[in-house]
C-alpha cells in the first residue's frame, strides 16, 4: 500500500497503484504524486490577482450551481446507475467549488436546492450544456491567469469538465 496525494484537491488516496484520475477531484493522474512529494496548489505562496479572484467567484458560483443541479438530477434518475452518476459528478464537481474556496481563502460551499426536469434526455442535455461550458470556461480562465497555481487549478478541472461531457455523451 501506498500514499497518494493529489495537488489539486489535496486529497490523500491510499493503494497498490496510483489511480488514473483522483477519485475526489477527478484530477489526471500526472497531479497525483507520491505523498512526500506532494504539494498541493493551495498551499503554494502567493498572491492571487484581481483577475484570478473574479474568475475563482465565477468558479464557485458555477460549480454550486451544478452541484444543486447534479443532486436534484440524481433525484429524478430512472434507475440505479443515473442516480450513482450524477451523485458523483454532484460530489466531484463540489470539490471543485471547496478547491475554489481554499484558493480565494473563503467559507466552505452552501448548496442551494433547485428544479431540475423529470426527462432524462433533458438532463442529459443540461449536463452536456453545463460541463461544456465549465470546460470552455475554465480554459479561458487559465489563459487569463497570471499566478502558475491558478494556471495549474483550472486546466485540471478543464479536464475533469472534459472527461464528465465524454462520460455523458456514452449514455446518449
Amino acid at each position: 500500500m501506498r500514499l497518494y496525494i493529489c495537488e489539486i484537491c489535496g486529497d490523500a488516496y491510499v493503494g497498490g497503484d496510483k489511480p488514473k484520475n483522483c477519485p475526489f477531484c477527478g484530477a489526471k493522474e500526472n497531479f497525483i504524486k507520491d505523498g512526500t512529494e506532494a504539494s498541493p496548489i493551495f498551499n503554494r505562496e502567493g498572491e492571487i490577482s484581481e483577475v484570478s479572484k473574479k474568475n475563482l467567484l465565477a468558479t464557485y458560483d458555477l460549480e454550486v450551481k451544478a452541484v444543486a443541479t447534479y443532486n436534484c438530477m440524481a433525484g429524478k434518475a430512472q434507475n440505479y446507475w443515473q442516480k450513482a452518476m450524477y451523485k458523483r459528478l454532484a460530489k466531484v464537481e463540489l470539490e471543485h467549488a471547496v478547491i475554489a474556496t481554499k484558493l480565494l481563502k473563503i467559507d466552505a460551499p452552501k448548496i442551494d436546492e433547485v428544479t431540475c426536469s423529470d426527462d432524462m434526455a433533458e438532463n442529459f442535455q443540461k449536463t452536456i450544456d453545463l460541463e461544456d461550458n465549465a470546460s470552455k470556461l475554465y480554459h479561458k480562465f487559465g489563459k487569463e491567469a497570471e499566478e502558475e497555481k491558478i494556471k495549474i487549478f483550472f486546466t485540471a478541472v478543464a479536464q475533469v469538465e472534459e472527461d464528465h461531457l465524454e462520460l455523458i455523451k456514452n449514455f446518449i
